[in-house]
């Protein structure tokens, strides 16, 4: 079921949630977060810690590394400074992400969070790819490794990145959900380290190692790559994952009144907060009066099944075609 979180609108509660029933049709359901307010710490202040815990682990991993003489632990290490530098990015381009919208950016500053997603989902690509590189080889020569301190190093790679991807659960944004795949993603991988060091420790069969590695980096690389595909649906204003222009031209053409939607265009900012514009045939009598009550209605359902930012501009339904400046623009 696809789950869309409102952030405001009239009528509706902040922090409510649509969701699609067995039918298709659209359920409102109110959460019981006391309106909306949080108290936990906000997405910068995640992503910001998340920086600093990679960053000083990875400094530990070049360290056990060289003591260890083990290529997969320098290879994550490698891996973690590079990611470090992303999250520096995704921390400093989600700080100015809250900024308001003003002359220059009139929608606000939302969608410097998806520069971040995308440089992390990039970087944990090509560090996927890395690994791979390295990883490989290792299964046709196989190399010796100091298999206690990898047990070591193991037990507290999967404390301390499994800590980081606890501090970011809860996290909405694409630039949050890209940084909690990257700790999930090195959790696992400090798992795959722990079973192939315990295992060479009791036999001699070094070629475990890589090739966990490799399922593990495969996995994580098939998660990101779905990431990334919705960052760039953002970036090219695709409709919203959970709405559809026939679903929010349905909703409306319900309201009493209307008589007709078209030219109706749905995308959104970062997605969370979506944005749309359509046109509304209304009885050619309708008062200013009326007409203006109509929009403000249309507004309201509209911001019930999460499109909170709205515009709607009415025409008399006279049977003639709608004159748009997009008309070679999608039209139901």
């Amino acid at each position: 079921m696809a789950r869309l979180t409102i952030d405001l609108g009239k009528g509706v509660e902040p922090g409510d949630v649509i969701g699609h029933n067995a039918t298709g049709d659209l359920n409102l359901s109110h959460s019981h977060s006391h309106h909306g307010h949080s108290h936990g710490p906000s997405a910068g202040q995640r992503i910001g810690v998340a920086f600093f815990v990679n960053l000083c682990f990875a400094i530990l991993e070049i360290v056990g590394g060289l003591w260890t003489n083990s290529m997969a632990v320098l290879a994550d290490a490698l891996h973690d400074l590079g990611d470090s530098l992303a999250l520096a990015l995704t921390w400093r381009f989600t700080k100015i992400a809250d900024k308001k919208g003003d002359s220059s950016y009139t929608f606000g500053y939302r969608r410097f969070s998806l520069i971040g997603a995308l440089v992390m989902a990039m970087t944990l690509i090509a560090g996927g790819l890395f690994v791979l590189v390295r990883a490989i080889p290792r299964i046709i020569h196989p190399e010796p490794s100091d298999a206690r301190g990898m047990i070591l190093l193991a037990i507290l790679g999967v404390l301390v990145n499994g800590f980081a991807a606890l501090r970011m659960r809860g996290g909405s944004s694409l630039s949050e959900r890209v940084v909690t795949w990257h700790f999930i993603e090195d959790v696992l991988g400090w798992i795959a380290v722990l079973i192939a060091a315990i295992v060479m420790s009791l036999s001699s069969i070094q070629i475990i190692d890589p090739i966990l590695s490799i399922l593990i980096t495969l996995y994580v690389l098939w998660n990101i790559a779905k990431q990334l595909k919705q960052t760039l649906v953002i970036l090219l204003q695709g409709v919203p994952a959970g709405l559809s222009v026939e679903l929010v031209e349905s909703e409306i053409a319900k309201i009493a009144g209307v008589m007709g939607v078209h030219h109706t265009h749905v995308w959104t900012q970062d997605g969370e907060h979506h944005v749309l514009s359509t046109h509304v045939l209304c009885d050619p009598d309708c008062s200013i009066r009326d007409s203006s009550a109509l929009r403000t209605t249309i507004k309201t359902r509209l911001a019930e099944i999460g499109v909170p930012h709205a515009t709607v501009e009415m025409e008399p339904a006279l049977g003639g075609d709608c004159t748009d400046p997009c008309d070679e623009c999608y039209s139901a």
